[in-house]
């Protein structure tokens, strides 16, 4: 049974880590974690005495360290007092040397933001040194001299940082250091400069020009002062024997980087069972986790759900089950996969596989091979803030097998899941936090049978608990905008959508190019009478004045009979209703209430837009909306 050697934070920073190495003597040696520890000054981690490079393993994040952090480091350093050192923290390496007469390969599994930062620190100086090689004095290229030799080996030249692969970190890094007149080997990169090695290397060269600006001391001087402070600064450098043995300290021993997610800690558990695994390997691990992540996509907030939906919906049909865990939640996640990654390492990952696959056609429907049926169905799905049910749905396509379940089998869940999720995200039934458990015991009470079985279950299960007509009906009638605008985007595309036809049909979800490559939706939500506080006097004149006009935004202005939906909205904003149902461009097309959108046809013949007109239009389209959103089961079809 192994056990970690705690070392307090505390202590590392004290300078006392010293008098917790070796272990106590009755410890037995292939107990003990940490092969070696030491608290080094950065010069003797990079010492020309040595050979020794840091390698960061492929599965590594690629460099994420921004402003803050590099001017944190800086400031950190010109704030310590003469000569005692900086503390940067902890790393934590694998020995993976094959030759060390050659060099000596220390693996990063912790600390790699820390010690790509401090080298592009050095390549700073050493650029800025190199610039007035010419003025140095003897001594003083020497210095210049130790410096390279903390950024480079000899004989071939090669870099003692060896970044991870990822977003052309270690070609970037190459590619820096001979633009500093370090003759090392690797392919030159384009646009290295807009990638964030580069970035960090240009401000800190910009922080030590104004440094060298701001003092008093000549700029050689005022250079080398930095050096010493950057030379001096202190690392606790932790060497275990295996990845195993480090990624059992990278959670607690985590200083000063960025915050690990829950995610990051699953990959890192992921990865050492991996390690001490037959049949298994770190490698192969990762390129598992990648593949994952390819087609999860780079949304967080998905990637997270997904590992909670995957425990939930087959922690009893794939015998995944911790106990004490009877949900996955974001706080019990971490410790539910360590539980999980106990039993069988190689099933886990083909049953990650198979999930992962399911969960991409859900979270990336626009990309997906499905039916165009079924695409539609997951696009509409998302749109509908139904990301809970991405559970029932992942489950159903995974065990489609055993019930025989088609794509129009699928495209039929997926639409009343759709349904469902409109409901009760507008009336809060049922609550969200019993959302889970209900689609756990769904999937776990599935009975045996056929395809329609298996939807007859689902939907009069979910008919059982959602709101009733009533209920949605009278939330449909009071300021839905105000209660969920999301919802209500959803249900006025869906009227919209209903009644065109081959010839009118226009794309009411499309997105266009915004500032800043960010995509907005097109057609948004108009508020016919303006909810804005200025009113217009166009406006306050056909309400019958200022406190009728405000009473009246009050009661009515985000009701669904004032709301309606327009690619123009800032072009019609506070005009008067006239303007707005007349509105056309400069080519004469109609772009108000006259557009040819079904939704507008009452908009579109009405003279004026009163109290009476909102709650006439509002009882016109509810009960549209409540058929178009009922919910039945196939037995009553």
């Amino acid at each position: 049974m192994r056990r970690v050697v705690e070392i307090p934070t505390e202590q590392l920073m004290s300078g006392q880590a010293d008098i917790l190495w070796p272990a106590p003597s009755n410890a037995p040696l292939e107990s003990q974690v940490i092969k070696s520890v030491g608290q080094n000054p950065l010069h003797e981690l990079l010492s020309s005495d040595t050979n020794i490079v840091y390698h960061i393993p492929a599965y590594q994040r690629e460099y994420s360290w921004g402003r803050s952090h590099w001017d944190a480091l800086f400031d950190d350093l010109l704030e310590e007092e003469r000569g005692s050192g900086h503390f940067l923290g902890t790393i934590i390496c694998v020995n993976r040397t094959q030759d060390a007469a050659h060099e000596s390969v220390l693996e990063l599994v912790d600390g790699q933001q820390r010690m790509t930062t401090l080298s592009l620190l050095l390549l700073a100086l050493y650029k800025s040194l190199n610039m007035i090689v010419d003025e140095l004095d003897e001594e003083q290229r020497a210095d210049l001299v130790g410096l390279r030799k903390m950024l480079t080996l000899r004989n071939p030249t090669r870099a003692r940082l060896r970044p991870q692969t990822q977003n052309s970190n270690s070609d970037d890094y190459l590619t820096l250091l001979r633009e500093a007149g370090l003759d090392v080997g690797g392919p030159s990169t384009t646009y290295v400069g807009v990638r964030r090695l580069a970035k960090a290397l240009s401000h800190f060269q910009q922080r030590l020009d104004n440094y060298v600006e701001s003092s008093d001391e000549q700029r050689t001087a005022c250079l080398l002062s930095f050096y010493s402070r950057v030379k001096r600064s202190i690392l606790v450098k932790l060497e275990v024997e295996s990845n195993a043995d480090a990624f059992m300290l990278f959670e607690s021993l985590n200083n000063r980087g960025l915050p690990l997610t829950p995610i990051d800690l699953i990959k890192t558990s992921i990865l050492s069972v991996a390690d001490r695994t037959d049949g298994t390997s770190t490698e192969s691990a990762y390129e598992s986790w990648s593949r994952w992540l390819d087609v999860l996509g780079d949304d967080y907030t998905d990637q997270e759900r997904f590992f909670r939906q995957f425990y939930n919906g087959f922690k009893n049909e794939w015998n995944l089950g911790v106990k004490g865990v009877s949900v996955a939640t974001r706080s019990n996640l971490i410790r539910t996969y360590e539980e999980i990654l106990k039993s069988d390492l190689p099933t886990f990952l083909d049953r990650m596989d198979t999930a992962t696959s399911a969960y991409g056609k859900i979270v990336n429907s626009t990309a997906s091979d499905d039916s165009s049926h079924l695409s539609d169905a997951l696009r509409d799905l998302a749109r509908a803030q139904a990301a809970p049910s991405y559970m029932l749905v992942m489950y159903y396509l995974v065990e489609r097998a055993r019930w025989g379940l088609t794509d129009s089998d699928i495209t039929d869940l997926v639409r009343f899941f759709t349904k469902f999720s409109i409901r009760r995200n507008l009336t809060n039934t049922p609550p969200t936090y019993d959302l889970d458990r209900l689609f756990i015991d769904i999937i776990e009470t599935t009975p045996s049978g056929d395809a329609g079985a298996v939807k007859a279950h689902v939907f009069d299960r979910l008919i059982s608990v959602s709101a009733s007509d009533d209920e949605f009906t009278s939330q449909l009638r009071g300021p839905i905008y105000e209660e969920n605008s999301a919802v209500t985007r959803f249900v006025l595309i869906a009227l919209a959508r209903s009644r065109m036809t081959r010839e009118t049909v226009k794309d009411l979800w499309e997105r266009v190019p915004q500032g800043g490559g960010k995509r907005v939706y097109l057609w948004t939500i108009e508020h016919v009478l303006p909810q804005g506080s200025a009113l217009p006097s166009t406006w306050i004149a056909d309400l019958g004045g200022v406190e009728n006009a405000r009473e009246i935004q009050e009661r009515s202005a985000h009701k669904l009979g004032n709301l309606t939906l327009s690619g123009y909205n800032s072009t019609l904003s506070n005009k008067s209703f006239a303007d707005k149902r007349d509105r056309t461009d400069n080519q004469g097309r109609p772009v108000g209430y006259k557009n040819g959108i079904s939704l507008n046809e009452t908009l579109a013949r009405s003279d004026a837009w009163t109290e009476a007109d909102i709650d006439a239009r509002t009882e016109e389209l509810v009960p549209q909306i409540l058929e178009l959103f009922t919910l039945d089961s196939p037995a009553a079809r």
